[in-house]
């Protein structure tokens, strides 16, 4: 049978099954946007015929990495948070108000760029201004599945002190709920199905009781999940006890949303108990390990909530929290932080950590039944990387194999070569083919020097402790 592409001779990793799924001397078919056929390279070009091959020799070839949750349109502010206390009010908001729609347009595609050089191919991202964002996935060519940042507060949210409630303006949230249906109107399943969206309330904090409950009914109407941050930190709390008399979580069982529609990141703040309920309650978990660590020096209850019956997938969050987009990242801190966090080097392996960056990922998004693994139906998403890399070697395969615990501890992200998305090679050689990626680096760079001048005010007004530092001579 004719195919337009096979992958051979490499080691493949299909994370079918419970495990890895690897096959030693693999192949993988490719017609279209589908696979067509993952086995051994004999029986595989025994079956199939190419418009064109890849010799895979020395190469693993692995599913796409899913970043299950990212925030692309705050790229832009890379760095500019880090090592301080109350990092969103007075790190980040500062900047926020003086980044316009295409500031973050350009960012997010310095993000994408980053990402898909670190072998992601799919990124589920949940921003403001998504309607503008996403045409960056339709022209680099990756795989998204979007949701629109849907909250009732203002764009000078930062000028409100700490601890003091947030004001909601109905207007504010109509208009935003209504960008988020826009988007699901014009680009659901466009670009050939690699771009699908899904609904996105910011968190329980930001958002009326009343416009929780209308997004929840708008999401059985449109039969879709509901992206959102819960119980991601202190300030989460506080305020929903202020305003509510009571946690996050018990909140949002009164409401109906724990269910399999909900994808709850973080879970920073959550007890046990409370994150043995969203476990059983049917929906889905998102860590971040590296964003959390940076911000708040915590470690989310992601065992706890595996260990519970729950499904959970790895995030890398934003630049400015985390700084580090990269999923190979991910992987190795999810699982270092663990063992520390029970004091045990057993728990959190590192094939947990790789699933939970492709196959669990998938799960948790509603995305298995297209991505997340190698098998024949699936949509081909696939990414090759260099064995012969420093940080990969030497390679051994019996009596034990040491290419996962490298992937996760060592790899860096360079040593994806190639990134197959949809059935499109997108980035071959380390060279993106789809953008000039320079120019879009240098763009993000004049948007960041600009916005850095309009904001400057407002940063020396909150007086952060990387103000601080800087006055110190320690930046």
């Amino acid at each position: 049978m004719k195919v337009d592409l096979i992958i051979k001779n490499g080691l493949v990793m299909t994370m079918e099954g419970r495990g890895v799924g690897l096959i030693e001397n693999g192949a993988v078919a490719i017609k279209g946007n589908t696979i067509q056929a993952v086995g051994s390279t004999f029986e595989v070009t025994r079956d199939y015929t190419a418009e064109r091959e890849i010799d895979a020799k020395d190469k693993l070839v692995m599913p796409g990495l899913i970043d299950a949750h990212i925030h692309t349109g705050l790229a832009l502010l890379r760095g500019v948070a880090q090592d301080i206390h109350h990092w969103m009010q007075k790190g980040l908001w500062p900047f926020m108000k003086h980044v316009t729609i295409e500031d973050s347009k350009k960012g997010s595609m310095v993000n994408i760029i980053e990402g898909i050089q670190a072998g992601t191919t799919t990124f589920c991202d949940y921003d403001r201004s998504m309607n503008h964002l996403v045409e960056n996935y339709i022209k680099i060519g990756a795989r998204a599945r979007v949701a629109e940042l849907v909250n009732e507060i203002p764009d000078n949210i930062g000028d409100v002190p700490v601890g003091e409630l947030y004001p909601f303006y109905t207007e504010i949230g109509e208009q935003k709920l209504s960008n988020n249906l826009a988007l699901i109107e014009k680009y659901h399943e466009s670009a050939n199905g690699r771009i699908t969206c899904i609904l996105g309330p910011h968190g329980p904090d930001l958002l009326s009781v009343e416009l929780l409950k209308e997004m929840k009914g708008l999401a059985e109407k449109y039969n879709t999940k509901l992206h959102m941050h819960v119980a991601q930190g202190d300030r989460e709390i506080d305020q929903m006890v202020k305003r509510y008399g009571k946690r996050s979580i018990a909140f949002l069982e009164e409401l109906g949303y724990l269910n399999e529609r909900l994808i709850a990141v973080h879970l920073t703040e959550a007890t046990d108990q409370e994150t043995e309920v969203v476990a059983k309650s049917g929906a889905g978990m998102v860590y971040c390990s590296g964003s959390i660590g940076i911000i708040d020096g915590m470690v989310p209850p992601v065992l706890k909530f595996i260990e519970s019956g729950g499904m959970a997938g790895l995030g890398s969050d934003q630049a400015p929290g985390n700084n580090c987009n990269n999923m190979f990242n991910e992987m190795k801190f999810a699982a270092i932080l663990n063992k520390v966090k029970r004091s045990n080097p057993t728990v959190f392996p590192a094939a947990l950590s790789l699933r939970l960056a492709t196959i669990e990922a998938a799960k948790v998004m509603g995305m298995d039944h297209e991505v997340g693994s190698l098998r024949k139906g699936k949509k081909a998403d696939i990414i090759l990387i260099n064995l012969l890399e420093p940080t990969l070697s030497p390679l051994f395969v019996d009596p034990i194999r040491n290419i996962i615990p490298n992937l996760v501890y060592s790899a860096r992200g360079h040593e994806v070569e190639t990134s197959i998305i949809d059935g499109q090679i997108i980035m071959e050689n380390r060279q993106i083919t789809t953008i000039d990626t320079r120019n879009a680096i240098l763009e993000a760079q004049q948007a960041a020097k600009e916005v850095s001048t309009r904001a400057k005010q407002d940063i020396l007004h909150a007086n952060s402790e990387m103000l601080q530092m800087m006055e110190e001579g320690l930046l």
